[in-house]
């Protein structure tokens, strides 16, 4: 009896320091939405609730077609303060060969985390096609924190 309270307090120490583990510096949440028709799958209800979250307010089928495209949620996390933060999003499309696209955040020198979406939709998502690869840089005054990139980029 004694070794099996030693076995469960082990487990609850050992839950507890992973539990207690640092937050990742920069986490990258990708979704794309492809079509305005809810999907109807009983395994998935979270995946409608984040397509019933991106339709939301768009009235009729043409701000809704413009709503399809490849959205990015990007957090962060530094404690460092004292410099801007810039959260760098670079994109490749399948419509517009090798060229690379840019989009950005910046946050304040006080700011030690934060959180950023990056929308390719509309005529962007249209003309341009899909997103193929991508890369996500933190970096603050200049200093690369942290980097995240898709498997396909070069």
């Amino acid at each position: 009896m004694a070794q099996m309270k030693r076995w469960f307090c082990c487990l609850l120490g050992t839950g507890w320091l992973v539990s207690c583990g640092t937050p990742p510096v920069l986490e990258v949440r990708p979704t794309h939405l492809r079509s305005i028709q809810l999907e109807d799958i009983d395994d998935a209800p979270m995946v409608r609730g984040e397509q019933q979250r991106l339709l939301h307010g768009a009235i009729g089928i043409r701000e809704q077609e413009q709503r399809l495209g490849h959205y990015y949620v990007i957090e962060w996390n530094d404690d460092q303060v004292g410099e801007p933060v810039k959260v760098k999003f670079e994109y490749q499309q399948g419509g517009t060969g090798s060229k690379v696209k840019v989009q950005q955040a910046d946050f304040g020198p006080s700011e030690t985390s934060g959180r950023a979406e990056f929308r390719i939709i509309g005529q962007d998502y249209l003309k341009g096609g899909r997103v193929l690869a991508w890369r996500c840089t933190l970096t603050r005054g200049g200093r690369e924190i942290a980097s995240r990139r898709s498997y396909l980029w070069q």
